[in-house]
């Protein structure tokens, strides 16, 4: 909610991209692929596994202290540190005048969302009714495919091979680097292996 709005292709001023806002080098950091034909970043799946565990080592590495993992997502170990240092505190609230403008309201609008998601019903705020979205399979591929063969073979329209994978940004699965997933709604998984 905070960093994407659940857009799963968004893109952010600093060139941050995908559901979880990986800038270039952290998402290469923790084993994201990305070059000219693929950026993993924008792979739903494997951007939330990376996204955890970049969560998981700040949790660690700020000694259990959630405010500090969630605003070194925003700014940065580093940055976070660094506030550390200048406060002479490890409390967030104390090292908050030294964070980024951006961090300072990062960890307030975490705390905000919280609040609405657990409270909603104590301020007359009513869900609105959701369709999930279909079910979803995956495919390995190891040779280079096009969405245009994959659509005049299986039917699919490109636009729904671009929705549920975004990863591919020519288009192209480049499958003779290494093996890659094709994620396909399940009831095209039988016709692309035929």
């Amino acid at each position: 909610i905070i960093e994407c709005a659940f857009n799963p292709v968004a893109v952010s001023r600093a060139k941050a991209k995908g559901l979880w806002q990986f800038m270039h080098y952290t998402g290469l950091q923790y084993g994201l692929k990305i070059d000219s034909y693929v950026d993993e970043r924008l792979d739903p799946y494997k951007a939330t596994r990376a996204a955890a565990a970049y969560l998981k080592n700040s949790y660690e590495d700020f000694k259990g202290d959630w405010f500090l993992a969630i605003s070194s997502y925003n700014c940065g170990t580093g940055n976070v540190k660094k506030a550390i240092r200048r406060a002479g505190s490890n409390d967030f609230w104390d090292i908050y005048p030294y964070l980024p403008r951006e961090t300072r309201g990062y960890v307030p609008a975490f705390i905000g969302a919280l609040y609405l998601l657990e409270y909603y019903e104590e301020h007359n705020i009513k869900p609105v009714n959701f369709n999930f979205p279909v079910t979803t399979d995956t495919i390995v591929i190891n040779r280079n495919v096009h969405f245009d063969h994959i659509s005049k073979a299986i039917g699919i329209p490109v636009s729904e091979l671009k929705k549920y994978n975004p990863q591919y940004l020519q288009n192209i699965i480049p499958g003779e680097k290494g093996e890659f997933i094709l994620r396909l709604p399940s009831s095209y998984i039988i016709p692309f292996i035929e």
